[in-house]
């Protein structure tokens, strides 16, 4: 066991792998690259709020415990997850890279694997909801809200195991003739069974949504009512651009597998494609509240309780003989606005 693991915090291990695999080392910090890091991180910074706001709106509001949106919830903590670990694979990569132990490496490179599963496997669930909803399978019972949180942690564990395996072993340490170009602690034939994995799960995905289509065009479509068929349409198009997002990084990795050591210059272009992928958490967000009013609405709620604590601060430094009235007036419209959870009221506002 001791030999196994001896390599893994020997500080010039990253850089041998790095001779190896890359032409050249650019260890240069250079002004265009501290622009881009600062951009990436603000856009990270975005991913974490966005998916952050759509968290709270989905514990606080008890319509939206529906296995539908618990599922859509797991989606944006893998999303909000992402943010944060490309953050910290940005910073830590450049000319920090080479000062950084295989574990730390490993550790780095692992956490956006076990996200990207997370991201897949909430997904999968989701689909399988729209299928269990729409065919109208009795799948849950009795105990489902334990039955879909047991469900969502063994995705999880799934996704930690996923991205854990090279840390426990699965890597080229000492075989350098296996690494792959794009993540070079990382053996050839363990990106490529990721990427499979993954593959396999999408197209099962998309067979699903197929056969819930069928199922919903047959003589049989009045089992799906306009809501349902509307929220069937929003999961439709976060598949479509999750797909679009990681396409080319996906591609670029079947390519590392193919090509033999610096011969395909367009691998040391990689992070191109991985910033793109990133992409897809920020705009899962924006697919929910464009295509939810509710949710928009429970999003958007501490925004709005936040410029409407600035407006009664101005009132009262702007009008300090009148400040009870103000205050007073806006407690009473607080209550007025937080009525919304009358079924009255909440009745028929979803456009999913």
């Amino acid at each position: 066991m001791g030999s196994l693991y001896s390599e893994y915090l020997s500080p010039s291990k990253v850089r041998e792998h790095y001779n190896y695999t890359k032409e050249t080392l650019d260890t240069q910090e250079t002004p265009s690259r501290q622009v881009a890091l600062a951009i990436i991180i603000i856009l990270c910074f975005a991913i974490v709020v966005e998916n952050l706001l759509v968290l709270i709106a989905v514990a606080r509001n008890s319509k939206f415990h529906s296995a539908m949106y618990l599922f859509l919830g797991n989606l944006a903590a893998s999303d909000l997850l992402a943010g944060v670990a490309f953050v910290a694979n940005t910073l830590l990569s450049g000319p920090v890279t080479l000062g950084l132990t295989p574990v730390q490496w490993f550790a780095r490179e692992g956490s956006a694997f076990i996200t990207l599963s997370a991201s897949v496997f909430s997904l999968l669930a989701i689909a399988i909801e729209r299928h269990v909803a729409i065919a109208k399978v009795k799948l849950y019972g009795s105990d489902k809200s334990c039955r879909m949180l047991l469900l969502i942690a063994a995705s999880w564990l799934i996704s930690l195991a996923l991205g854990g395996l090279p840390i426990l072993g699965w890597n080229c340490l000492g075989h350098l003739e296996a690494c792959s170009t794009v993540l070079p602690l990382y053996t050839k034939h363990y990106v490529l069974c990721v990427v499979t994995i993954f593959s396999v799960i999408l197209l099962a995905i998309v067979a699903l949504y197929v056969r819930i289509y069928c199922v919903v065009r047959s003589s049989h479509a009045d089992v799906a009512g306009p809501q349902t068929l509307a929220l069937l349409k929003t999961v439709t198009i976060v598949l479509g651009v999750f797909i679009v997002c990681w396409l080319p990084a996906f591609s670029i990795l079947l390519l590392d597998y193919a090509c033999p050591v610096r011969s395909c210059p367009v691998l040391y272009k990689a992070h191109y494609f991985f910033a793109f992928a990133t992409l897809n958490s920020l705009l899962n967000p924006v697919i929910y509240t464009w295509r939810s009013r509710d949710l928009r609405r429970e999003v958007l709620r501490p925004l709005r309780c936040c410029r409407r604590a600035v407006g009664v601060q101005g009132r009262r430094g702007g009008a300090p003989g009148h400040r009870l009235l103000p205050l007073r007036s806006s407690s009473s419209l607080e209550r007025g606005t937080h009525m919304p959870t009358s079924p009255t009221f909440l009745e028929g506002n979803t456009v999913v």
